[in-house]
């Protein structure tokens, strides 16, 4: 099983077709976690090793539907997308960007490779990167738009796409947001690739660990997530993305805001018992409110 502490649904695999598919040849809806434990998670791989995982309008279609499967179930907790092969995508299909193409192919290609980027951040589960491998153009967009990015050692980034005449302007959206503007502005000036270590010293990926510990480190992370609210989680995650785009003194209004708004919910209200009476907090994983 690929999945040795969590119960988990078999992993998605997204193919060049833009079909989905899971260990079986087919899509299975999540599975109901066991009574005893309260974890959940989806898996995302991408599958198309032999074009490197190139993200092609039909993987990004794939990859965008396999996001938002049965996004509002309750049990859903986290997605983590990994991919198959020596790498985990190389970008864009260079092949679907030729002017025989047309430009309004092109549009929407990178149209709804940044819908998928924004979805990442926009739905209400974490969404963590499992890398081994090398992540470059819209590959490293897509780990710099995760939540969480948990890579090997070996595992490396670049945008390199100014020496074959593209700059990387969209990667660079997200890239720009995960490190800093100097390193950001090298890797899309040169293209050179920077190291996982690098990576994690600039902010790109959160955590580096030996190809061996990939897995295990990942469902930790994974299983930690599944055992907080749900709602709790989202409200979260939604409020950080949207601070992160204001002034200092706006954002310090709208945390305060969501704070209060979390106290009403009836799990913000559960946590805050459980700590008192020195218990463990029993989720009810819906948005149910306490009070107004």
């Amino acid at each position: 099983m690929l999945f040795k502490r969590l119960s988990l649904d078999e992993p998605i695999t997204c193919n060049q077709s833009g079909r989905q598919n899971n260990l079986d040849n087919k899509c299975r809806s999540l599975e109901k976690a066991p009574e005893s434990s309260s974890t959940q998670s989806r898996r995302i791989i991408l599958n198309n090793p032999k074009k490197r995982n190139a993200l092609s309008l039909s993987m990004i279609n794939s990859l965008r539907d396999d996001i938002l499967a049965d996004i509002n179930n309750n049990d859903l907790r986290v997605i983590i997308i990994s991919a198959k092969g020596p790498v985990f995508s190389s970008g864009h299909d260079l092949k679907e960007l030729t002017s025989a193409q047309g430009r309004d192919y092109h549009t929407k290609v990178f149209q709804a490779c940044s819908e998928v980027m924004s979805l990442i951040q926009d739905i209400p589960v974490p969404v963590i990167a499992m890398v081994n491998g090398v992540a470059t153009a819209a590959g490293c967009q897509l780990v710099a738009s995760c939540d969480i990015a948990v890579v090997t050692e070996k595992s490396s980034f670049a945008t390199p796409g100014v020496n074959v005449g593209l700059f990387c302007s969209t990667p660079a959206v997200a890239i720009g947001r995960a490190v800093p503007k100097k390193v950001a502005m090298e890797m899309l000036f040169t293209g050179n690739p920077i190291s996982a270590q690098d990576a994690l010293l600039h902010g790109l990926v959160s955590k580096v660990v030996s190809e061996e510990r990939l897995e295990d480190e990942t469902l930790a992370i994974a299983q930690r997530i599944c055992q907080a609210s749900r709602p709790v989680v989202a409200l979260g995650k939604a409020t950080f993305h949207r601070q992160m785009a204001q002034g200092r003194d706006a954002a310090y209004a709208t945390a305060s805001s969501v704070m209060v708004d979390n106290l009403a919910l009836r799990d913000g209200q559960e946590g805050v018992r459980a700590f008192i009476e020195k218990r463990k907090p029993v989720w009810t994983n819906s948005a149910e409110k306490a009070h107004e």
